[in-house]
């Protein structure tokens, strides 16, 4: 059967005060939300920055593939970085007559690329690692100088530390606003910090032992690494762009917020849930008794979606009310055989003698 009758009606009535006053106050922690992701996001592009020029220089003129592996992850952080503060100012954008369910996606979509680019950074540096570990192998050079390695050390020992904080910084800013892309961005530099702390101190067992072989083979354990951390942000960040449904735990939050309110309505089916970057979007049908007013299926749906608001941030509700005893059922009332409808405020006008 075809239904028609939706709560989207356009109705005379007034708003509850905490209501209006709950919108406002998202409103406005909405924008300082989007501030806050842009000035952690522009901190990464700038620490990036300079610890990929650093690495790059003290790589190419040492000779050491491990320090220049680091570099070219820095360069790949720099340019996730910049995919990342592009987009939590997209996504900010409130929606418009192309984008009817708002920007949310294009940080799923930067988490995507940003792991598809890591990918190709883990064959270029298992590339250059093999060819060293066959240079030093045949003897054909491969040693980095005793200069090389104390620039090495200082700035893989810088480059630690300064990740350890940006790192943190997004990771914080990220769990608060649940954006995909700076936890992307976050989950890029704390692998470097593990890296660049493992090449410290294969660098400095090199300065003591000598030991060169270890400069190859750490430039793999770092590409190991940079592979795992890849293939765990594809998985968060493409399901969404298939409009995979909210983990079970945000479903159960739902439930339990229609079951507060159950007294209220028959019984709800066909739940969708899905995600775009930070939004949540959930639609639902919920059956109602027949001699309901618009009016009081109107305030039912608005005191559900704020609940479920409430509990969810970010979260876009849209529900369906249809009227009970639809499908060729019958209605206790109705037929007689019962002298009132438990989710009836008060017996219908037409049904009153």
């Amino acid at each position: 059967m075809q239904k028609h009758k939706t709560k989207d009606v356009s109705i005379q009535e007034s708003v509850p005060p905490e209501i209006t006053t709950d919108a406002q106050t998202c409103n406005t922690a909405a924008q300082q939300t989007a501030k806050e992701k842009s000035r952690v996001a522009t901190l990464s592009v700038i620490s990036n920055s300079c610890l990929t020029t650093s690495k790059l220089i003290v790589g190419f003129l040492s000779g050491s593939v491990s320090i220049f592996s680091e570099g070219i992850h820095s360069g790949i952080d720099l340019l996730a970085a910049c995919i990342a503060l592009f987009a939590v100012k997209q996504s900010a954008k409130p929606a418009d007559s192309r984008h009817a369910y708002g920007h949310g996606k294009f940080e799923n979509l930067a988490g995507t690329i940003e792991a598809l680019l890591i990918f190709i950074a883990v064959v270029f540096i298992v590339n250059e690692a093999v060819q060293k570990i066959f240079h030093i192998i045949t003897g054909n050079s491969g040693e980095v100088g005793d200069l090389a390695l104390s620039l090495g050390l200082i700035v893989m020992g810088g480059s630690a530390v300064v990740n350890i904080v940006v790192s943190t910084l997004l990771m914080r800013v990220a769990k608060r606003t649940d954006s995909v892309a700076l936890e992307a961005d976050a989950m890029h530099l704390r692998t470097d910090v593990y890296t660049s702390a493992g090449v410290f101190f294969a660098l400095l067992i090199i300065r003591f032992t000598g030991w060169h072989i270890l400069d190859p083979i750490i430039a793999l354990f770092v590409a190991a690494l940079i592979l795992k951390a890849a293939y765990d942000l594809l998985k968060k960040a493409f399901f969404p762009l298939v409009d995979i449904s909210l983990p079970k735990e945000e479903t159960q939050i739902i439930t339990e917020v229609l079951a507060l309110h159950d007294d209220k309505f028959v019984e709800f089916h066909d739940l969708r849930t899905r995600k775009a970057g930070a939004d949540r979007h959930v639609d639902l049908h919920l059956v109602v008794p027949k001699f309901m007013s618009v009016a009081q299926m109107h305030e039912v749906c608005d005191e559900i979606e704020f609940d479920i608001s409430k509990r969810l941030r970010s979260t876009h509700i849209l529900i369906h009310a249809e009227p009970c005893s639809i499908d060729n059922k019958q209605c206790p009332y109705e037929t007689g055989s019962s002298d009132s409808c438990q989710h009836c405020n008060s017996q219908p006008q037409s049904m009153v003698e």
